[in-house]
């Protein structure tokens, strides 16, 4: 029993740290950028493009730092969220390919890809309909940089990839909108969500190694 509750407690700091991080970041990155004279909407929009933070830490930056209205918030961060999706979708596969022939770099996207793997069930299982699904949920684990690794790992087709990775960027835009605008009880909600989600994998595995 205990074995349990150690497992559990490990797996909801593994998830909730990285938010908490992934919001520092952001708040730091933005901080940097607005002091340098770099336009807000574009601290935003670049805020958005970078991985671990994408759009669930630019929006409350948007939102709490800029006082932008939650609709423009939720272009720009959409937008940005959107920036790097065609690059890697396009080149991950045979950048890959090239830097694997250097030990660090193989290091490097063997731990990318197991990560992905073991994350990414859903879309293994449901294809682009899972794609679309793993990237609407706004975790530290999703997003669409992640979705970008998995639909190139899964090897389903870029155009779908694209498609399902844009709705799923869409989705999470709205959730993590909405959890902004509801303030406190938002965050509340969030934790809530995060703490069921890590409860069900936590049961999840469980269940799979009886």
């Amino acid at each position: 029993m205990m074995t349990k509750i150690s497992i559990l407690v490990t797996f909801l700091v593994l998830v909730l740290l990285p938010a908490v991080v992934s919001g520092d970041i952001g708040k730091e990155i933005a901080s940097f950028m607005d002091k340098h004279g770099i336009p807000e909407e574009m601290v935003v929009l670049c805020i958005s493009a970078l991985p671990i933070v994408e759009l669930r830490g630019a929006i409350p930056i948007a939102i709490f730092t800029f006082d932008f209205p939650w609709a423009k918030s939720y272009i720009i961060s959409v937008l940005g969220n959107l920036i790097p999706v065609v690059p890697i979708l396009l080149l991950l596969e045979s950048v890959a390919k090239f830097s694997r022939k250097y030990r660090v770099f193989d290091k490097f996207f063997e731990w990318l890809f197991l990560r992905t793997e073991k994350k990414g069930k859903i879309v293994e299982e449901y294809e682009t309909i899972g794609l679309m699904l793993f990237v609407s949920i706004p975790l530290p684990i999703t997003g669409a940089w992640t979705g970008c690794v998995a639909a190139v790992l899964f090897a389903l087709k870029k155009r779908y990839s694209l498609i399902a990775i844009t709705l799923g960027v869409l989705i999470a835009g709205c959730i993590v909108t909405t959890f902004c605008l509801l303030g406190k009880v938002g965050g509340v909600l969030a934790g809530i969500a995060l703490l069921a989600l890590a409860t069900s994998a936590v049961i999840g595995s469980f269940k799979r190694g009886k």
